[in-house]
């Protein structure tokens, strides 16, 4: 067997362009998916606190502040919805309203990027009065089959107004089949599903509940959500939205669950997706301001390591930084 001193690892590394020469390379800009907060009116653009260079942003603003991140190449854009409080109620109906916030920003980004792959989130957790993601039954837990017609209905209005991606993160059981089976009978059937089909009860989503202001009143959302102590449970989330015609599968978050992505990409050969979630976006960003890390290099190995693990689509707050941050040394 050949070892040292005639084999020489670091030969291979030696110098900049024989790194980039034997390395694999970070996944380039169309493979990123950029999550956006649109709520209405015009003009608006409010900073998310606890996510430094994210905003909540009318549709007149998105479209400019998409020029620059369409021009960069970056894929997609992930859609979420803030509703004004009046029209928030026990089942999250204004969720499906023809000229509610996310058909409308569909269908402004549409006539503006038309190459542009738009995905939309489809819940009802920011549309509800209680904050959870479906009507809830009489023990105040979430109705699951009343849910499932409610993001049913959701996700076609989102697949009429032109969204190419629905992607249910509800985690209710069956929403993915119901969903397919409402976009089939609206004459939707071309539009795609990204099922959040493993995500976890975490506690790396509170920057993104604040700024979706869709925290539950009451409770938690563990009894739909997969538990992060049960690997095997997890993965048969993501392996039951394929059976129900699930188009891409996603883990989420990512980094503190890459091993659910390597597993799951042994288990699919379905397109796989990785959340870069609010709190790995916000923790990096606390630590570079307290010098504590280089902001750049830590951001590249974070996405470096999703894509090793197996993810061919990366969900990221950094997306719309990708010129700026995803240069390789």
């Amino acid at each position: 067997m050949t070892r040292f001193p005639e084999m020489r690892l670091r030969r291979l590394r030696r110098t900049p362009r024989l790194r980039r020469m034997f390395g694999p390379p970070l996944p380039g800009p169309e493979k990123f998916i950029w999550p956006v907060f649109v709520q209405q009116g015009t003009s608006t653009r409010e900073p998310i606190d606890a996510m430094p260079g994210q905003f909540r942003m009318s549709p007149d603003v998105l479209l400019e502040e998409l020029a620059p991140v369409v021009a960069s190449g970056i894929g997609a854009i992930l859609i979420f919805g803030l509703p004004r409080n009046d029209e928030k109620d026990a089942v999250g109906s204004a969720a499906r309203a023809e000229n509610g916030i996310v058909q409308e920003t569909v269908r402004a980004v549409r006539n503006a990027f038309p190459d542009l792959v738009l995905c939309t989130d489809v819940c009802l957790c920011a549309y509800t009065d209680h904050g959870h993601c479906g009507p809830l039954d009489k023990t105040g837990s979430v109705d699951n089959d009343a849910a499932n017609d409610m993001l049913a209905r959701v996700a076609a209005s989102h697949a009429a107004a032109g969204a190419h991606i629905v992607a249910p993160s509800a985690m209710m059981d069956g929403q993915v089949a119901a969903i397919r089976k409402a976009l089939d009978a609206d004459d939707l059937s071309k539009t795609l599903i990204m099922s959040y089909s493993t995500k976890f009860a975490s506690g790396m989503y509170g920057p993104f509940r604040a700024a979706e202001q869709s925290a539950p009143q009451h409770g938690d959302r563990k009894d739909y959500q997969a538990s992060f102590t049960d690997a095997r449970a997890a993965l048969r989330e993501s392996v039951l939205d394929e059976k129900e015609g699930a188009d891409i599968l996603m883990v989420k978050p990512a980094l503190f669950y890459l091993d659910i992505v390597a597993r799951l990409r042994e288990r699919t050969e379905l397109p796989l997706a990785a959340y870069n979630v609010s709190g790995e976006y916000a923790m990096t960003i606390a630590a570079a301001e307290r010098g504590w890390a280089e902001l750049a290099p830590v951001v590249r190995e974070q996405l470096h390591a999703i894509a090793r693990a197996g993810s061919d689509l990366i969900i990221s707050y950094w997306a719309n930084r990708y010129a700026e941050l995803f240069t390789d040394d």
